[in-house]
């Protein structure tokens, strides 16, 4: 019998859509699928709706729950992460401290400090999955994850963990693609993308419709009707560069250094929701937790039917990756993995998103060659503070934290080098709980300590003239 974990299976909504996917494939009917949380409560909301699931819908899959993490991954085939270290709470602190710094942001879970600390906290646990994936699971397990920062932690786990086969995965491909499609008024199922960059930030190199490039049609149409409402982030980028980006346009903000650092500019691109509004996405966890609770309640208590579209399959990847190991029948998807020369303009060994196809032997990534130079670069502005990250992360180095703080282009933009240091600092405070690597080190950089400023100081105590004319200058 094939075993799947599903880790941090208390992200009930989502859980479920990938459960539903899964079973949508004849080779999976009768998969078993072991759910683990750390939270006790809403582990068993989950496991109590789903088998109530399996019982309303004669499903021969099986169910188990636990909150032993080795207990879950003991034998498994597969493994797809969906955690979220700490909750909204930590959460909460990602967004609200930069905001009071100046640092406006939409979602803030993937760039800027938000993203940052977020990647701090998200490493170490998954480092400790795959640790126990080597000792317990399936020697060719394969680890799916979909937790952000998605390139800091598929960074991390892969530099650590390189004989683990573990991928990141994201549904900015599939999403744009469907839009695009819907704007141009074709059908999804007769065009070709190609896609590649880094995650959030990959770019539509190739947009074909029956083989024909859809390019054209897009200039034709935005010269003709203007943006998509609200994807007026996206479409300025693409005036910009050239080239249609994958990610959705308040989010896409956040990696940029252009928009989010005047009040003008936000008046004039954001939209509601996803489409630019100030912390959206944590004010919507936040107004809908309870509500979510409750539905889940009534879900496991039996006041509600527990639903099952049979035979649906979501845009996500992970269960296409899954049959296709099992199978045979060849996928392909959009994989975040590290860079052996896949995108020969950026660094090897940083992470991107390129291409990937599956077969039963495993996950093979596709050479993509050189991307556009302007593509290169304002990817590669992100990814020196996924490197900083990445290396934070693993090491509790809080002087590295600040360095990939202050070489965000967002934060560059709104900040002044004293300002994010003190943010930083204030940050890693009151994150401490959910950063134990950071516990017994502090910053011992001189620049830590001598000279420090205060944020909103308004003159600077500086010694004698010193003349530094020179040569021509005299």
């Amino acid at each position: 019998m094939t075993k799947v974990a599903m880790m941090g299976a208390g992200s009930a909504g989502f859980c479920r859509m990938l459960v539903e996917d899964i079973l949508s494939f004849a080779s999976m009917k009768d998969i078993h699928f072991a759910l683990m949380d750390v939270d006790p409560e809403r582990l068993d909301l989950v496991h109590r709706s789903m088998q109530r699931m399996k019982e309303e819908h004669a499903l021969a899959c099986t169910f188990s729950a636990t909150t032993d993490r080795r207990e879950a991954l003991a034998e498994a085939d597969f493994a797809i992460s969906m955690i979220q270290v700490g909750g909204l709470e930590p959460y909460k602190l990602d967004v609200s401290i930069p905001l009071k710094y100046g640092i406006d942001v939409c979602v803030g879970d993937t760039v800027n400090p938000g993203g940052i600390f977020r990647g701090l906290r998200h490493v170490p646990a998954l480092l400790d999955m795959i640790r126990d994936m080597q000792d317990v699971s399936h020697p060719e397990i394969i680890f799916m994850n979909y937790a952000n920062p998605m390139a800091i932690v598929s960074w991390a786990m892969q530099k650590i963990y390189p004989d683990t086969t573990s991928v990141g995965l994201c549904h900015g491909v599939q999403h744009t693609t469907n839009m695009l499609c819907k704007w141009l008024e074709v059908e999804v199922e007769e065009c070709d993308v190609l896609t590649a960059g880094i995650n959030h930030m990959a770019w539509f190199l190739k947009f074909r419709h029956n083989g024909n490039d859809l390019y054209p049609k897009m200039w034709d149409k935005i010269a003709a009707e203007g943006p998509i409402r609200g994807e007026e982030y996206r479409f300025e980028m693409m005036k910009a560069t050239g080239y249609f980006m994958t990610e959705s346009p308040g989010h896409l903000s956040e990696y940029l250094p252009y928009f989010r650092k005047r009040k003008d500019l936000l008046e004039l691109f954001n939209g509601p929701g996803f489409s630019g509004e100030t912390a959206y996405y944590l004010n919507s966890c936040l107004q809908h937790r309870e509500k979510y609770l409750e539905e889940m309640r009534e879900l496991a208590d039996g006041r509600k039917p527990v639903p099952f579209r049979r035979g649906y399959k979501s845009v996500e990847y992970a269960s296409n990756i899954m049959n296709a190991k099992l199978t045979g029948e060849i996928t392909r998807f959009a994989g975040n993995v590290l860079n052996k020369g896949f995108i020969s303009n950026l660094p090897y060994d940083c992470c991107v998103e390129v291409p990937v196809f599956v077969d039963r032997l495993g996950l093979h990534a596709s050479y993509v060659g050189r991307i556009p130079e302007q593509c290169a670069a304002l990817c590669q502005s992100n990814i020196s503070v996924q490197e900083l990250a990445v290396k934070a992360a693993i090491e509790g180095d809080p002087e590295a934290v600040y360095h990939a703080c202050l070489l965000d282009p967002l934060t560059a933009a709104v900040l002044a080098p004293h300002e994010i240091r003190n943010m930083v600092d204030e940050m890693l405070e009151a994150q401490a709980p959910w950063l134990p690597q950071f516990k017994p080190r502090s910053s011992h950089a001189p620049g830590h300590r001598i000279g420090r400023l205060p944020t909103g100081v308004k003159s600077l105590a500086v010694g004698t003239e010193v003349s530094s004319k020179k040569g021509h200058y005299d």
